[in-house]
């Protein structure tokens, strides 16, 4: 059995939306597509879409495996504008949105407006003091570097967490809250909504048949430039905080800084104190297949290619573009496997077996096997295909069994109301998370090839980059 055969409870079948299922289709630019794609609609689509269900109430312990009564989940949102806003619509059908929480004004307005019965609040600590015995779950979508004090209060109050992806901000970051929700047996998701689509499921029982025998090489990365370098002499300028933003809050456990427009709203992913650049906001979807089906786990050495970008110079930034490469050594019943990640202005190589009317791949991955290679695209593996398409075509699927799911928030309400794992729970998506980590690392450093040592969470080879696995936190702020 493999690794991940267990995390699903569900035999019901439903396809992902439309478009991100037809990905890479002959003819068709899955990278632009994945550029123009509307986040929040597609969740408040999702979550229109999604069945309700009789959840635990709050006197239940979710890891207790009893048969709960039906009772509707008191759920709180914190960061609720933009993608916390999607998440909320996704969660809200027959349950309650009982506190929203959100230290923009402006950007979250039309989400208080929405649940008016919702208590408002700009910090979350406050919220989790007054309405701690009121709340049964909570969604987490704030920039990056908010991620674990928010999800990390909510899990030591025994609530459940739905938190989007990247998971954290550090490596040490995403250790403690794989261990806190272990310890408090909370029902965690990471917001990697392909996960939960049929086309991962697809991918893996393709991979586990010997499609394309076996995979030794991918090549897989995102076209997004989450880049702040354009931006670093404006930091010079002098900016009145808006009266609608509570930058104090925003700032959260980050370092001091006067605010800056250049840093938000959705410009704080191409900015180190507070985002994870391109592969950070990209890898939990791209990688996620392969990460799934190859059972990747930890990298054995991580290096990054960066051109023109001297991080002792534009360090506050991330590049416009890099490469990484992480050599993954042999594990069960597969050999050695090198991933390749392109960010930005760097590009995944056209591979020989696409047709030529074929674009080239833009966001997604290609997976190359001693006998064959398949392509997708992003989100759950889009559009996945053998290629050349004659292969496809004269491919004989095999017999679905990796059991499919309704939708990834609705799996992990599920999972709350079944005392069960949802399938990205922080167990699964932690060290997903961790490989991004473990990239942007390596973009402070390029050109060094680093030793990771999984086990006792070390660089074997460098004092320096141990320094970047648990960045420390301003004065009043602890996970």
């Amino acid at each position: 059995m493999h690794s991940r055969d267990r995390v699903c409870g569900w035999w019901i079948s439903k396809a992902a939306p439309a478009g991100l299922a037809g990905g890479l289709m002959k003819g068709n630019d899955m990278s632009k597509f994945a550029m123009r794609l509307d986040r929040r609609g597609f969740l408040r689509a999702a979550g229109a879409a999604a069945t309700a269900f009789a959840v635990a109430p709050r006197s239940a312990v979710a890891a207790s495996g009893a048969n709960p009564p039906s009772e509707k989940l008191n759920i709180a949102g914190i960061g609720v504008g933009g993608m916390g806003a999607g998440d909320i619509d996704a969660v809200a059908p027959q349950h309650n949105v009982v506190a929203l929480c959100d230290v923009d004004q402006r950007r979250s307005a039309e989400t208080f407006k929405k649940y008016p019965q919702a208590r408002a609040y700009r910090d979350f600590r406050k919220m989790f003091d007054e309405m701690e015995k009121e709340i049964d779950a909570v969604v987490v979508a704030t920039p990056d570097h908010c991620h674990a004090v928010a999800a990390m209060a909510a899990i030591r109050r025994g609530k459940h967490v739905y938190c989007e992806k990247p998971l954290a901000h550090s490596v040490f970051e995403v250790r403690e809250l794989m261990r806190a929700a272990k310890e408090h047996k909370v029902v965690t998701q990471l917001g990697n909504q392909g996960h939960s689509y049929d086309s991962i499921r697809d991918f893996c029982e393709w991979v586990w048949s010997g499609a394309i025998g076996k995979v030794h090489t991918i090549h897989a990365g995102c076209t997004a430039v989450n880049s702040g370098i354009s931006q670093l002499p404006r930091l010079k300028e002098t900016h009145a905080v808006p009266p609608t933003l509570e930058w104090d809050l925003w700032l959260g456990p980050a370092q001091p800084r006067p605010y800056h427009p250049a840093y938000l709203p959705g410009a704080w992913r191409g900015w180190v104190p507070f985002g994870n650049g391109t592969i950070g906001d990209w890898i939990c979807h791209v990688v996620d297949p392969v990460f799934w089906a190859l059972d990747l786990g930890a990298p054995a050495t991580i290096q990054a290619q960066v051109k023109d970008y001297d991080p002792k110079i534009q360090g506050d930034a991330f590049p416009q573009g890099e490469i990484i490469t992480f050599e993954f050594p042999a594990r069960g019943q597969r050999g050695p496997v090198i991933l390749h990640w392109y960010s930005g202005t760097e590009r995944i190589p056209r591979p020989p077996e696409l047709d030529k009317e074929d674009r080239d791949v833009g966001t997604g991955a290609v997976v190359i096997g001693d006998k064959g290679a398949i392509v997708y695209g992003s989100h759950g593996a889009g559009g996945v295909r053998l290629i050349p398409q004659e292969r496809m075509d004269a491919f004989q699927r095999p017999a679905k069994t990796i059991p499919r799911v309704p939708g990834h928030h609705q799996n992990w309400l599920q999972a709350i109301r079944n005392g069960t794992q949802a399938g990205s729970d922080f167990s699964y998506g932690g060290p997903l998370t961790e490989l991004a980590m473990l990239g942007v690392i390596a973009i402070k450093m390029p050109g060094v090839k680093l030793e990771w040592d999984a086990e006792h969470m070390r660089f074997a080879n460098s004092p320096e980059a141990n320094q970047h696995l648990n960045p420390p936190y301003r004065a009043g702020w602890a996970l």
